[in-house]
């Protein structure tokens, strides 16, 4: 039986250094306090998110509370993705911010405090932006969605690092871009954007949707996540030096006006790789594998909460 008035709500446990299973307490508080009619559960392992999101909607619910990082929405969000059984769109996303990043909540002000980020999702306002689908060419492997950011190359890298690097909380991006540059070597490749062909040796390729990644770093130019387009920034054959010189313009956005960046809109995107050691891809700070893929816009896709 569908119930559109109960909520699932799921809480990654470790998602802020372990904060989110403290404030559970309070959270469930302010829940019962706003008169919330919920169900909830933590997560145990990587991507049981997407286990829970199946249950709830085979149980009925259509509203789900996002309680933890960026990393535990987008498993939130593959879990609607990847089932059959209604829209994606009818699905309801509520999130409660408690992450290392906390990117995406950035492009559309949600706030970090609890009650605050409670009282936009009791308010009842949704808006519907697109996502990205991923797809490992020459794997066997289902799509990826994202709904903030994806990319290959030197951001990969770095978010193969970042784990160790938490504890620093936000800057823990800052100090794993810093680390990765004593290791990290530039890629060649060849990139289809709107049927033209780019072959490049890169740092990285970025695929956005909003505007904010990596602890609340600028890297692709207008980011519009409603309008049909990703926002694609080739970050070409940067040296250490240029990466340490830019480092301030990847917080404020001007990253994009440098001389070895290119940026383009486009509803699709492959990139092949023309290296034996495929470099990293990331999908919303998250590992998905190495080596060519592709990627296409899922328009207004995901149903959120929002101001």
């Amino acid at each position: 039986m569908v119930d559109t008035k109960r909520w699932f709500v799921i809480i990654n446990p470790t998602s802020g250094n372990g904060s989110a299973k403290k404030l559970w307490p309070k959270i469930e508080a302010l829940l019962l306090a706003y008169h919330f009619d919920f169900k909830h559960e933590f997560t145990k392992f990587s991507k049981h998110s997407q286990e829970l999101v199946h249950k709830a909607i085979n149980q009925g619910f259509r509203n789900i509370i996002s309680i933890g990082g960026d990393g535990t929405l987008h498993n939130i969000i593959n879990g609607i993705m990847s089932q059959n059984v209604v829209t994606s769109s009818s699905i309801n996303v509520g999130v409660i911010p408690i992450g290392t990043g906390n990117d995406w909540v950035k492009t559309h002000n949600i706030p970090k405090d609890l009650e605050r980020a409670i009282q936009i999702i009791k308010n009842g306002n949704t808006a519907q932006q697109d996502l990205g689908k991923i797809e490992l060419l020459n794997q066997s492997s289902v799509p990826i969605y994202f709904n903030n950011l994806a990319g290959i190359g030197f951001d990969g890298y770095v978010v193969s690092k970042v784990g160790k690097y938490k504890h620093f909380g936000p800057i823990a991006y800052l100090v794993g871009t810093i680390m990765g540059l004593f290791s990290f070597k530039n890629f060649e490749s060849e990139i289809t954007i709107n049927s033209e062909v780019i072959k490049s040796k890169s740092l990285m390729v970025l695929i956005g949707l909003c505007k904010y990644s990596g602890g609340g770093m600028q890297l692709t130019k207008t980011p519009n996540p409603y309008d049909g387009l990703f926002d694609i920034s080739l970050a070409g054959d940067f040296s250490k030096w240029d990466i340490l010189k830019n480092t301030v313009k990847l917080f404020n956005g001007s990253i994009v006006n440098f001389k070895k960046v290119k940026t383009f809109t486009s509803a699709n995107i492959s990139i092949q790789v023309l290296e034996n050691q495929k470099p990293f891809i990331q999908a919303d700070g998250e590992l998905i594998g190495t080596g060519d893929f592709s990627v296409s816009i899922v328009p207004k896709s995901l149903s959120f909460y929002c101001k």
